[in-house]
């Protein structure tokens, strides 16, 4: 096993903003909203991960967003979007759907569900240029999927991955219990780990579900599952 790198920054996953609106419970890992942590404001391009919940027949209604790629990940349940490019999509989990906010634009996120709750990630990423035409992608996964590192959003769209407008590559890490997977970061680059389910071994520092980590040191990464199926995403940033 590699030995623990000191280059490895954890955010624990208790450490995290809580914010409970009752129909919404949400954890913050950098500063939102009413939560503002000054020593957590967001890692490069990277600014916001929410980790939302949200009760039956709820969400958020239409607002306004500027100049920011949004996306989420569901995890459990459903999620209703709705936006003023003309758009109506419902994700299920495993999906993922990337709005570029450009110039301005207006969406709604809602749990359609009666009886189920939606777990879904929020996640928001500065774009390299300002004012530009809104847009809207997705990236689902293909039929019968297995593999243990697999692109899901990048700046060209590669292999069917949503686009970004940021030089960034987002991939979705799976592995099953023991297995383990690599990624090599480049210098002058950075990555962020966001484990969803499970425990890992990030370059010799255990992560748990909800944790976060980042890492600036150039190299291969090597992220390895412990005794369960592991979910997270890896940010690698310029």
């Amino acid at each position: 096993m590699k030995h623990p790198s000191s280059s490895v920054k954890l955010r624990k996953s208790g450490d995290r903003g809580q914010g409970n609106h009752g129909w919404l419970q949400s954890k913050h890992t950098f500063s939102f909203a009413e939560y503002y942590d000054p020593g957590h404001m967001g890692f490069r391009s990277l600014r916001v991960i929410n980790q939302d919940r949200i009760k039956p027949g709820m969400g958020f209604p239409s607002h306004p967003h500027k100049d920011m790629e949004i996306f989420s990940y569901v995890l459990e349940g459903t999620l209703q979007h709705n936006d003023s490019m003309g758009n109506g999509k419902s994700l299920e989990p495993g999906q993922i759907q990337l709005m570029s906010a450009g110039s301005g634009i207006n969406h709604s996120e809602y749990n359609p569900s009666k009886t189920k709750e939606l777990h879904f990630l929020q996640i928001w990423i500065e774009p390299s240029i300002h004012g530009l035409k809104p847009s809207y992608t997705e990236w689902h996964p293909k039929f019968g999927e297995i593999d243990e590192k697999t692109l899901v959003i990048s700046k060209d769209g590669r292999d069917g991955a949503a686009l970004i407008h940021q030089d960034v590559e987002i991939y979705k890490v799976q592995l099953a219990p023991g297995k383990s997977t690599n990624h090599q970061l480049t210098a002058g680059r950075g990555v962020w780990l966001q484990v969803i389910t499970g425990s890992l071994i990030f370059n010799g520092i255990t992560l748990d579900s909800g944790d976060g980590a980042s890492l600036e040191e150039s190299g291969n990464i090597h992220i390895q599952a412990k005794n369960e199926e592991v979910a997270a995403l890896l940010f690698d940033l310029n």
